[in-house]
Parts: structure tokens; C-alpha cells; sequence
């Protein structure tokens, strides 16, 4: 297996193409998606829009992407919010690999992680997406709608 990508400072990057599912495509391979960027910087909104967005094309690994990306640059009290939103994302993105052992293990943590968020948090609709976690996490085999993010 050939070495991840890095950049000049040796820190790992992302730049090949990706299926849907976010599993990289074999170097010079052609079609596939564009990876979302390292060092992306968007308002939340702008972050929920995207993420949504990728959730409603069958693309949870690259929702997982957007995410990560907000919660790595967020105040530590809203950390777990994006965190877990990513979390369940990844969680999606297994399901839908197939891997129905580490699928639930995830989308529960995102779940957990979520669980201290209430009311409107940026207009997400939490409670939904806790409860869309939980019925994905008891049977994974059974793919749900995509997570909606919106009231």
C-alpha cells in the first residue's frame, strides 16, 4: 500500500480522487470526486448547507470532511456538536460500506456527543439526529433516508 499523501512538512494530506463513499481511488485513476479540502474554512451555515448537501447526494464521508473541518476550528463548546455531527456522518458512511460492526459503535458516540445539545443549535434539529442515530445504530443492515440536518 503506498504512502498517504503529505505535504512539505510531512503531514498527511488529501488529494486523490474519491469514490463515493470516500474510499481513495488507485493513483491516476480517472473519474471519482474531488476530496473536500484540508484546510477548509466556512461559516457554519455555509458548513450545515454543505455537509446537507453531500448527505442528500449519497456523500456522508465527504459531510464527514465538512465537519471535521468546523470542529477542529470552533470554540472547545461547540466542539462535540460538530464532532458529533461528523461522527454520525462516518458512522452513515460505514453503513453503507458494509461494515455493520463499526457502524453502530460510531453513530452512537456522535449520538453521545450530541445528546448535550438542545433546542435550536444553529438550526439543527438534534433530537432528530439523535433519533435517526439510534434507529440506524440498532439495525444497520436497514439504510435509512439520509440524516436532515433542518428542521
Amino acid at each position: 500500500m503506498p504512502d498517504r499523501d503529505r505535504d512539505t512538512s510531512g503531514r498527511a494530506r488529501n488529494s486523490r480522487p474519491r469514490d463515493g463513499l470516500g474510499r481513495p481511488l488507485e493513483r491516476g485513476s480517472v473519474g471519482g470526486f474531488e476530496p473536500v479540502p484540508d484546510e477548509l474554512h466556512l461559516s457554519v451555515d455555509d458548513t450545515i448547507a454543505l455537509a446537507q448537501t453531500y448527505l442528500d447526494h449519497g456523500r456522508p464521508f465527504h459531510a464527514h470532511e465538512v465537519f471535521e473541518a468546523l470542529w477542529k476550528s470552533r470554540v472547545p463548546a461547540e466542539r462535540d456538536l460538530w464532532q458529533g455531527l461528523a461522527q454520525l456522518s462516518v458512522g452513515f458512511t460505514h453503513t453503507l460500506r458494509g461494515n455493520l460492526t463499526g457502524a453502530p459503535t460510531l453513530l452512537r458516540r456522535g449520538a453521545g456527543r450530541l445528546a448535550a445539545y438542545t433546542g435550536d443549535t444553529y438550526g439543527i434539529d438534534v433530537a432528530g439526529a439523535i433519533e435517526w442515530a439510534s434507529h440506524l445504530a440498532a439495525d444497520p443492515a436497514v439504510a435509512p433516508p439520509p440524516l436532515h440536518l433542518v428542521r
